[in-house]
């Protein structure tokens, strides 16, 4: 039960779900796969279950992204981050609740978040 991912990323309030909205950047309505969560640039982001980083760099739109694999085909990603805690690069074991990075505004933003999505066998639940 460790692995799965089962508390909040962050301290900050929900902004927007997951499915279909309007992109504030975009100005149409597309689905949305993850969860944006307010958080002030350098903002602490916390790993949500217990696992292994697999990336962290630039991936497009999600500017720096961190993906965390927790086995049992779960991943988690944190976007737009500023930075990542000190020592998280790939192949980090990581523990829920341990701090992997800092929130941020890199890749499609309005302005500062998290954005963060849960993947189950390689789709965004």
């Amino acid at each position: 039960m460790k692995h799965i991912p089962a508390i909040k990323p962050t301290e900050g309030i929900l902004l927007s779900g997951f499915g279909m909205r309007y992109h504030p950047v975009l100005g149409y309505r597309r689905h949305h796969e993850g969860l944006d969560f307010r958080a002030d640039i350098g903002s602490e982001i916390y790993a949500t279950g217990d696992g292994v980083v697999k990336f962290s760099g630039l991936k497009g739109t999600y500017g720096r992204l961190l993906i965390i694999d927790h086995d049992y085909g779960y991943e988690t990603y944190y976007a737009h981050l500023s930075s990542y805690a000190k020592g998280i690069e790939p192949g980090t074991k990581v523990k829920r609740g341990d701090l992997i990075g800092f929130s941020g505004q890199s890749g499609r933003v309005e302005g500062p978040h998290l954005h963060y999505e849960v993947h189950q066998k390689d789709r965004p639940i």
